[in-house]
């Protein structure tokens, strides 16, 4: 009896709750594994705009790299077309200092012949206004040299 008790029981309870509660968990289990393969998919979604975001920021590194090796590159060029212009500029005034320097030496060397010719005239002047003898001529000379010496220094 407690067994037809039993067995009759497990009928009623199969009939009446057993289906709900198979349903229920087979909802159950689905809603788990959906959840999952939802997790999985954003987690491949996750990993595929990591892996894009690491490769664009490797580009931009990359790019980062290549502008600063051409503004180096770029102050480099100025700074040689700076120093040779520089240069070229300093040898351009040491020329124009050197031909000044030629020219005044040039000048100088004409005024001392000028000077030198006006003092040949001026002793020779001397000479012929008096017929001298030696020691009478080399102390005209002297006493010309004495006068005219400031005339020789400047």
């Amino acid at each position: 009896m407690i067994l037809v008790t039993f067995f009759v029981l497990y009928l009623i309870v199969r009939k009446l709750f057993f289906e709900k509660i198979h349903n229920f968990m087979e909802d159950r289990t689905q809603k788990v594994k959906d959840q999952f393969d939802n997790a999985d998919a954003a987690n491949r979604l996750a990993e595929k705009h990591l892996a894009e975001y690491k490769a664009k920021l490797d580009d931009i590194e990359i790019e980062r790299r290549g502008v600063l090796k051409e503004a180096k590159a770029l102050a480099e060029q100025r700074a040689k077309k700076i120093v040779k212009e520089a240069s070229d500029r300093a040898e351009e005034i040491i020329r124009q200092a050197e031909k000044e320097a030629e020219r005044e030496r040039a000048m100088f060397t004409e005024a001392m012949r000028e000077q030198v010719a006006m003092l040949a005239v001026y002793a020779a002047e001397k000479i012929i206004e008096k017929q001298l003898d030696e020691k009478e001529q080399m102390l005209l000379i002297d006493d010309i040299i004495g006068k005219d010496s400031g005339t020789w220094k400047s």
